[in-house]
């Protein structure tokens, strides 16, 4: 498989994920304000980090899910900052879904361009440093937070979203190959 099949099949895993926790708890994220996403982010990125340098899992879940999780919490930091937070449940899950998906396609899109900008350099990669890279932009994103979003030069938080995710579907894929 080329790099956008393999984007595709590892979006493809998080978004059953995604609909199955749907099922389970409809779109409670709603209530959360970005930067617990933000915070939820990191304590999923500190795990792998954990992980990688322990080399276990006391509680017997592996490296795989919490990229998966980052993934799918990515996106719901990308819909909250679009649509805010709310204090109840307000859109159904097929509603959440399609805006699942919308922030899955620009996460794609761009993969596309800067994948072709660095020619594949991610490949030559190890996934610990997608982890670093993850939790620098999450430092990145926290200090932007702080600042009320206000940036001079940078990217902004949404844009530090999509990189997080696109790391996170790296991690996915290497550990899948």
């Amino acid at each position: 498989m080329d790099t956008n099949q393999q984007f595709d099949h590892a979006l493809e895993q998080c978004r059953a994920i995604f609909a199955a926790k749907l099922k389970d708890y409809g779109p409670s994220w709603r209530i959360m304000r970005p930067q617990s996403v933000t915070d939820q982010i990191f304590i999923k990125a500190k795990r792998i980090r954990s992980l990688e340098i322990n080399g276990f899992s006391a509680v017997g879940e592996g490296i795989l899910p919490e990229f998966m999780a980052i993934v799918n919490y990515a996106i719901v930091g990308c819909i909250q900052l679009r649509h805010g937070f709310v204090d109840t449940k307000d859109m159904s899950a097929a509603d959440a879904l399609k805006l699942y998906d919308t922030v899955a396609d620009e996460a794609r899109e761009l993969l596309r361009r800067k994948n072709h900008d660095y020619n594949e350099a991610w490949r030559g990669m190890r996934v610990l440093s997608y982890t670093d890279f993850i939790l620098t932009k999450i430092e990145r994103v926290k200090e932007i937070e702080d600042n009320h979003g206000a940036v001079s030069v940078s990217e902004g938080i949404d844009s530090n979203y999509l990189d997080i995710l696109n790391y996170a579907v790296f991690g996915i894929i290497k550990l899948t190959e």
